[in-house]
Parts: structure tokens; sequence; C-alpha cells
């Protein structure tokens, strides 16, 4: 019982940790890098899809990205999402085949800003680590008529070493996307 607790638990954290490092990819550095796109949401007739899964994306140049859809009549869509994404600063240009998606060059004032935003990202992310210890210990705390109470304090010492792997790995991917983002 407590072992299904358990791993339950480094399941869930292991999930927003995966979650936690995909925001931090989806935040641009210097360098274009198709996985800021991954999360970009297209129109596509009527219905709002992932930017993935209607083309493909590729990085020719530094600053460049070339979006190829796979389906022609949706470049308009592709266009005006890419060019509506807050914090991008790019224009899209449209050259009937494809979508060439230039990003400008950062400036110090910029960098620091995404700093910024990859920090409030990387506490939402321990929030939701916080979030998920305390429902694992009240989980936890449930079974304290079924078994020992040797067994239950055992148990939530794992927990806080659950939980402090799975911050500590968020702040290493933090400060790594830090570090990314100030290189110039």
């Amino acid at each position: 019982m407590i072992s299904d607790v358990l791993s339950e638990t480094k399941d869930r954290m292991a999930k927003a940790l995966e979650v936690a490092k995909e925001d931090f990819a989806s935040i641009r550095t210097g360098r274009a890098n198709p996985q800021m796109f991954q999360k970009i949401m297209v129109t596509y007739y009527g219905t709002p899809t992932p930017l993935a899964q209607l083309a493909s994306l590729s990085s020719p140049e530094a600053r460049t990205i070339l979006v190829t859809p796979f389906d022609k009549s949706a470049l308009r869509d592709i266009e005006q999402a890419v060019r509506d994404v807050p914090n991008l600063g790019a224009n899209p240009t449209n050259d009937g085949a494809v979508i060439r998606v230039t990003l400008p060059e950062l400036t110090e004032e910029r960098r620091k800003e995404f700093v910024k935003i990859v920090k409030a990202k990387g506490e939402e992310a321990k929030v939701a680590l916080r979030n998920i210890r305390r429902k694992s210990k009240d989980d936890l705390e449930a079974l304290k008529s079924q078994v020992g109470e040797d067994d239950l304090t055992r148990a939530e010492k794992e927990l806080e070493a659950i939980t402090k792997t799975h911050v500590d790995a968020i702040d290493d991917a933090l400060k790594r996307k830090e570090a990314e983002l100030l290189e110039v």
C-alpha cells in the first residue's frame, strides 16, 4: 500500500518534471529551436491543433525556423498563429509553399525578461511538485490505521527524499536554461 502511493508519487513527479522541461524548451534563446513552436495552437478547420501536427519544423540557420505545412491550405492559418505568439517577436514570411520565421537578435533587456519568465515557470513546477507531495502525504495519513507508525514515518521520509530529488532536477534545468539565455 505504501509502496503504491510512493510509486504513484514518483510517476506524477516525473511527469511534472517533463512538463517543466518542455516549458523551458519553449522559451527562445539566441538560437532558433523548433521546440519553441511545439505549443503553438493553430485554428485548423475550426479546431485548435498543435502546429507540430500540421507542419514539419526545421532550423536551417541559427535564427531561422522553416515551417513546411503538410496541407498547403493551412498556410495562412499557421502564419497567423505564429504571428500571434507573444514574446516571440518574429515576423513570418510566406512564399506559398513554406513559412520562414526569422527571429530577431535578443537584446540584453529581452534576455532578462526571458529569465524572469523561466524562473516563474520553474516556480510553477515546484508548486506542482509540492501539491503532489501534499496529496501523497494525505494518502499516507489515510493508511495510518492499516500500517504501523514506524512504516508511516519511513514512508514520509522517503516521500521527502523523492520530492527533494525532483525539486533539485527542476533547479538544475532552470540554471541551465538561465545560463543559455544569458549567453551572448
